[in-house]
C-alpha cells in the first residue's frame, strides 16, 4: 500500500437493495461526493437472483473455473453456462454503472469479493461436497480467484483512472472453517477444521495480488460472525478489518488494540443495516469511543484509525433506509473525528 494512501472516512459494506444498477451506483457515489466524505464502492446487486448473489458474482471472475446453479447452490461446472455468463453480464453492468458516476474522481474506491476460504466452503464440487473438503480444489480455487481478481483489479483502474482501488474480501465463514463447523452435504457431520497457518497463507496469497506492481493498493478483511481472527487477518496481509461492531466482546480488546496499535485501520459496522430507527450520529459512535477508553488508546487516534460502516450489507433494507444509512455513517464519522473523546 502507498504511503500516499487516503482512507476515507466512512463506506459501505457491498451490497444494496434492488435491482438497478445506475440507481445504486448513483446512491454510493453522491454518498461519498469526496475522499473527505468517504469512500465510494461498486456496489452489489443480490435481488436480481442467481450471479448477482456474493458466491455467483464471485465466481463469475474465477479463471479456468466455472459455476453453475443446482438445487442445493453453486457448484463446479465443466465449461461456463448460463449462469456464469449471467453472473458477469450483471458485472459489467454495474461496473458501466460504477464508471458513469466517477468521471474524474480522484481518491479510494472499494471492490468486493468472496475470499477464498468462504468460496470454499460455499462451491460444490462435482460429488456435491463443498470444495473445501478437497485440499487440492481449495487450492485450485483459490488460485483461480488470484487471477480473475488481478483482472478484475485492472478494469477497475482502467475505468476510473484516478481511484485508489481498495480490495475487499467477504469472509463471512471464516470462523466456521477455522472450527470446523461447515457442514458436509448430508449435514450430519461437519469437514475438518483447516490449519490456521494454511488459512492465513492462502489468504495472504490472495491479498497479495493487489500489493502487485505500481499498481498495489489497500486491502480490507470484511466478517460480520462472532469472534473475528484479528491477529491472523494481520499476519495474512489486511490492511483493515471490517467487522460488526455490536458483535466484539470484551474477549476482543487485546487483539483489537494490538491491530490499532500496529497500524491496522478498523472498518467499524456501528450503523444497522436493515430498516429502523436511526439513532443521533454521535451516538452512533458512542460505543467505539468507549472501547477506544477502556484500551487507554489515544482519542486523538480515533478518526485516523476508523471508518463508519453499516453493521452489514444494504440488501435487506429499503432504497431509503439504504441511502439514509450511508448518509449516516458519514455524519457519525464526522462526530468522531470533531469530538474523540
Amino acid at each position: 500500500m502507498s504511503d500516499a494512501f487516503t482512507w476515507g472516512p466512512a463506506t459501505g459494506i457491498g451490497s444494496m437493495p434492488g435491482g438497478d444498477a445506475r440507481e445504486a451506483a448513483k446512491t454510493v457515489t453522491g454518498s461519498f461526493e469526496s475522499p473527505g466524505q468517504g469512500m465510494p464502492y461498486l456496489a452489489e446487486l443480490p435481488a436480481r437472483g442467481p450471479g448477482a448473489d456474493m458466491i455467483g458474482r464471485t465466481a463469475g471472475l474465477l479463471v479456468d473455473l466455472y459455476a453453475r446453479v443446482e438445487p442445493s447452490g453453486w457448484r463446479v461446472g465443466d465449461r461456463p453456462g448460463r449462469d456464469t455468463r449471467r453472473a458477469r453480464a450483471w458485472l459489467g453492468e454495474d461496473l458501466d454503472a460504477l464508471e458513469e458516476f466517477t468521471q474524474g474522481y480522484q481518491g479510494p474506491l472499494k471492490v468486493q469479493a468472496v475470499g477464498p476460504w468462504t468460496l470454499a466452503a460455499a462451491l460444490e464440487l462435482r460429488n456435491g461436497e463443498a470444495a473445501l473438503s478437497d485440499p487440492g480444489a481449495c487450492r485450485d480455487l483459490a488460485g483461480s480467484l488470484a487471477e480473475g481478481l488481478r483482472a478484475h483489479l485492472a478494469d477497475v483502474r482502467r475505468r476510473v483512472p484516478g481511484a485508489q482501488v481498495v480490495l475487499q474480501l467477504d469472509e463471512p465463514s471464516l470462523i466456521a472453517v477455522l472450527r470446523g463447523q461447515v457442514k458436509t452435504a448430508s449435514e450430519y457431520r461437519t469437514h475438518r477444521a483447516v490449519d490456521r497457518q494454511l488459512v492465513e497463507s492462502t489468504l495472504r496469497d490472495v491479498l497479495a495480488v493487489h500489493g502487485e506492481g505500481e499498481g498495489g493498493g489497500a486491502t480490507v478483511v470484511h466478517s460480520c460472525a462472532p469472534d473475528v481472527p484479528f491477529a491472523l487477518l494481520r499476519r495474512a496481509g489486511a490492511d483493515a478489518i471490517s467487522f460488526d461492531f455490536d458483535l466484539l466482546t470484551e474477549r476482543d480488546d487485546e487483539a483489537i488494540g494490538e491491530a490499532v496499535e500496529g497500524g491496522t485501520r478498523l472498518f467499524a459496522g456501528v450503523v444497522p443495516g436493515v430498516d429502523g430507527r436511526l439513532s443521533d450520529p454521535a451516538g452512533s459512535v458512542m460505543g467505539v469511543r468507549t472501547l477506544w477508553r477502556r484500551l487507554g488508546l489515544n482519542p486523538g487516534t480515533l478518526a485516523e484509525t476508523v471508518v463508519v460502516t453499516p453493521s452489514c450489507g444494504l440488501a435487506g433494507a429499503s432504497p431509503a433506509y439504504a441511502r439514509a444509512a450511508l448518509a449516516h455513517c458519514v455524519r457519525a464519522a464526522r462526530s468522531l473525528a470533531d469530538n474523540p473523546e
